[in-house]
C-alpha cells in the first residue's frame, strides 16, 4: 500500500478524524471543569483542566506531520510516543470520573457514568475502526466505566441494583466492540472502493493520454498527404487545367482536401478538450472587426445557396474587448455553417445584443437563427453528442461527424459562457451564445514608414511578396539605387567618382536580380516537395535537408535568405536546430526561420518563438498561407537590416 493509500485508511485516517474533533474537545473540557466545580471544588477542576488542555496541545503537535500528509504512520520510538499521547489524553478525560464518585457520591457517579459513556461513543466513532486508536482511546474510558459496580458497593447500594448495572456496563462494552467491528468493515470497503476508483482514474488518464498521443501522431502524418493534395490541386488549377471540366475536377479535389483538413482540426480540438489541454487566451481584440470579417466571408456561400443573410444589432456591440478572438470566430463559423447546412430556403439571421453589467463587463448575446426543418426534442437531447450516428441523430441524417457543435459548446464554456439552442420541428432553430467579456484597449497603430530596402536584390516575383506600406496618404519616393548613392558622395568628373562608378558597376552586376535562396528542412519528402511546388511561382533557389543535422551542415556551407523548418523531426527537432543555429556565428545565424508545424496550440507556438523561430505556418500547407508567411519574414528581415544600418 502506498503512502497515499495508507493516508486514506487505518491509523492515519483515524488520527485525521480525531483531529477534526479537536475543537469539540476544547469546548467540552472547560465546560466540564465549570460544571464539576460545585462538586469537586474550583482548585481540583482548574488543575484537571490545565492537564487536559496541555495534553490536547501535545496530541496536536505530535500528530502534525500526519495532519499535513507528511507521513502515513510513525515508526520506532515515534510509534510508542504516539500511543502514549493518545492513552494519556483519554486517561485524563476518564480520570475525572474517579473524584466524581468518591466526592460526589451516587449523584456524582451518575454524572461520571454519563460522561464516560458519551466519551467512549465519541472515541469509537473517531477511531474509524482502527484497532490501535480504538485501544488507546476507548479502553481507558471503558476500564473506568467497568469500575461502576465497585463504586456502587462502596457507596452502600443494595446488591439488587448492582447486578443490573454490571450487566448494563458489559452490554455497553459489547456495543462498543461490535460498533468498532462494523466501522472497520465499512472502512475497509471504503478504502477498497477508493483504491479501485483511483486505479480506474489512472487507467482512464493513461488511455486518454495514449489516445491524445495517437491522435497527435496520426494528425501529424495525415497533414502531409493533405498538404500534397491541396498543393497539387492549386498547381493544377494554376497551370494545367485549361478546360472547364478539368477545373471542376480540380475544384472537387481541393474541396475534398479542405474538408479533410477541417475534420482533422475538429478531431484534434475534440481530443484536446477531452484531455483538458485546450485553453483559451485572453487578448485585446476588435469585436466589431471580427464580426464584420466573419459575416463578409459567409455572404458568398450563403448567396450561392439562394439564401439571405440578415445582421441586426452590430452597431450596439462594443469595439474593444478582451478574450480569445480565434476561438470566438471558430464558434461563429461553426454556428453559421451549421445554419447554412440545414437551411434550404429562407434566411440566416444573426441577432446581436450587448450591455454592461454592474462590474463593467460586456454581456454579449449572439443569436444565429435559421429557417430550416428544426429539431425534435429527442434530436436536441443528442445535439451536442459527438459522432452521433443513431437513426434520429442529426449527423446520421445530414452527414458530418457531429463535432462542430460539441466543440463550440465546450469552447464557449471554457470562455465562461453558455451555448444553448431553441428549436421546434418545422420552425427552424436558434442557437444562442451568452458570453461575458471584459473591455479591451485599442493598440496604437505603428507609425507609417518608407518601404524597407532589401539587403539583396531579389527577383520581381520575390519582391512582390513584401507588403506595401499601410499609409498611402503621402507617397514616399523610392530609395536611390547603389549607383545613385555612390554618385552623390563624390562630384562627377573626379578620379574618386570614376573609381566609385567602376566599383558600383561591379557590385551592381553581382547584386543583380537573383533568385531567392531558400532552405527547406523536413523529414518527409512529400512536405519538401509541396513547399518546392508552391515556391515555383516565384524565382527561388531551393535546397533540401531531411533533418536538423543536415540543415546545420547546409547552413555552414551556404547562405540562405529564408529557412522553412519542420518542428517534429528525428535525431534533431526543428526547435533545437534553430537554437543551435542562433547560438552559432555562421552566415545564417540571423536568417529568418519559418516553423512548419502541425502543433498550433498557444504553448507550442510560444515554444517555437522562444527557440528563435520568426514565423510559423500550420500544416496542412496551403499556397496562400505559405507565401504570406514568406512575405512577412522577408519584410521583417528587411526592416531589421534597415534599422541596423540606421543605427550604424
Amino acid at each position: 500500500m502506498t503512502q497515499t493509500d495508507a493516508s486514506r485508511t487505518g491509523w492515519a485516517l483515524a488520527i485525521r478524524q480525531r483531529h477534526k474533533m479537536l475543537p469539540q474537545r476544547l469546548v467540552v473540557g472547560p465546560a466540564c471543569a465549570l460544571l464539576f466545580s460545585p462538586i469537586l471544588g474550583l482548585p481540583i477542576c482548574l488543575g484537571w483542566l490545565a492537564i487536559y488542555l496541555l495534553l490536547q496541545l501535545a496530541e496536536a503537535a505530535a500528530f502534525l506531520p500526519v495532519i499535513r500528509g507528511q507521513t502515513a504512520e510513525p515508526k520506532g520510538w515515534r510509534r510508542f510516543l504516539s500511543d502514549l499521547v493518545l492513552a494519556a489524553n483519554t486517561t485524563a478525560y476518564a480520570g475525572i470520573a474517579v473524584p466524581l464518585w468518591t466526592m460526589g457520591g451516587v449523584p456524582g457517579g451518575i454524572v461520571a457514568t454519563t460522561l464516560l459513556s458519551a466519551g467512549a461513543i465519541n472515541s469509537v466513532i473517531a477511531s474509524t475502526g482502527n484497532m490501535r486508536v480504538f485501544i488507546w482511546t476507548v479502553l481507558p474510558q471503558v476500564a473506568v466505566l467497568a469500575l461502576t459496580p465497585l463504586f456502587l458497593v462502596s457507596a452502600g447500594i443494595e446488591g439488587r441494583f448492582i447486578l443490573p448495572v454490571a450487566v448494563g456496563v458489559v452490554a455497553f462494552i459489547f456495543f462498543c466492540l461490535t460498533t468498532r467491528s462494523r466501522l472497520y468493515v465499512a472502512g475497509v470497503a471504503e478504502a477498497r472502493a477508493l483504491k479501485e476508483a483511483d486505479d480506474k482514474r489512472r487507467q482512464a488518464e493513461t488511455v486518454m493520454a495514449g489516445r491524445s498521443g495517437l491522435l497527435a501522431a496520426v494528425a501529424h502524418d495525415l497533414r502531409t498527404p493533405i498538404s500534397a493534395i491541396l498543393t497539387g490541386a492549386h498547381e493544377l488549377d494554376r497551370v494545367a487545367a485549361p478546360s472547364s471540366t478539368a477545373r471542376q475536377q480540380v475544384a472537387m479535389i481541393e474541396d475534398a482536401g479542405l474538408m479533410m483538413k477541417d475534420l482533422l482540426d475538429d478531431l484534434l480540438d475534440h481530443a484536446r478538450l477531452d484531455a483538458g489541454r485546450l485553453k483559451v487566451e485572453a487578448r485585446d481584440f476588435d469585436l466589431r472587426d471580427l464580426l464584420n470579417h466573419t459575416f463578409r466571408l459567409w455572404q458568398g456561400p450563403i448567396g450561392a445557396k439562394g439564401l439571405r443573410l440578415r445582421l441586426d444589432g452590430s452597431r450596439h456591440m462594443p469595439r474593444m474587448v478582451r478574450g480569445d478572438a480565434m476561438r470566438l470566430r471558430q464558434v461563429l463559423n461553426n454556428l453559421i455553417s451549421n445554419a447554412v447546412k440545414f437551411t434550404e430556403a429562407g434566411a440566416i439571421t444573426v441577432q446581436l445584443r450587448s450591455w454592461q453589467d454592474e462590474a463593467g463587463l460586456h454581456v454579449l448575446l449572439i443569436d444565429v437563427a435559421d429557417t430550416g426543418p428544426g429539431m425534435t426534442t429527442g434530436q436536441m437531447d443528442r445535439l451536442f453528442t459527438p459522432f452521433d450516428q443513431t437513426a434520429d441523430g442529426v449527423a446520421a441524417r445530414y452527414g458530418g461527424s457531429g463535432l462542430g457543435l460539441a466543440i463550440s459548446r465546450d469552447l464557449i464554456e471554457l470562455m465562461g459562457g453558455r451555448l444553448t439552442v431553441r428549436s421546434q420541428a418545422g420552425q427552424g432553430s436558434v442557437f444562442t451564445v451568452a458570453l461575458t467579456l471584459p473591455g479591451g484597449v485599442a493598440s496604437e497603430p505603428a507609425p507609417a514608414a518608407a518601404p524597407a530596402v532589401l539587403p539583396r536584390q531579389f527577383g520581381a516575383a520575390a519582391r512582390a511578396l513584401i507588403p506595401p506600406p499601410e499609409d498611402k496618404a503621402a507617397p514616399v519616393a523610392a530609395p536611390p539605387s547603389d549607383v545613385e548613392t555612390a554618385a552623390a558622395v563624390a562630384p562627377a568628373g573626379t578620379e574618386e567618382a570614376e573609381a566609385n562608378e567602376v566599383e558600383t558597376g561591379a557590385e551592381a552586376g553581382e547584386e543583380a536580380e537573383r533568385a531567392l535562396r531558400v532552405l527547406v528542412v523536413d523529414d518527409h519528402a512529400i512536405n519538401r516537395r509541396a513547399i518546392q511546388v508552391i515556391l515555383q511561382s516565384i524565382e527561388c533557389e531551393i535546397a533540401m535537408a531531411e533533418n536538423g543535422m543536415a540543415a546545420l551542415q547546409a547552413c555552414e556551407t551556404g547562405a540562405f535568405d529564408v529557412i522553412f523548418m519542420d518542428v517534429r523531426m528525428p535525431e534533431l527537432d526543428g526547435r533545437e536546430t534553430t537554437r543551435r543555429l542562433r547560438a552559432g556565428d555562421g552566415p545564417n545565424a540571423r536568417t529568418p526561420v519559418i516553423a512548419v508545424t502541425a502543433d498550433t496550440a498557444p504553448e507550442d507556438i510560444a515554444a517555437c518563438l522562444a527557440a528563435g523561430m520568426n514565423h510559423f505556418v500550420a500544416k496542412p500547407l496551403t499556397p496562400a498561407v505559405l507565401l504570406t508567411a514568406l512575405g512577412q519574414a522577408l519584410d521583417d528581415a528587411a526592416a531589421a537590416d534597415a534599422d541596423a544600418e540606421a543605427a550604424a
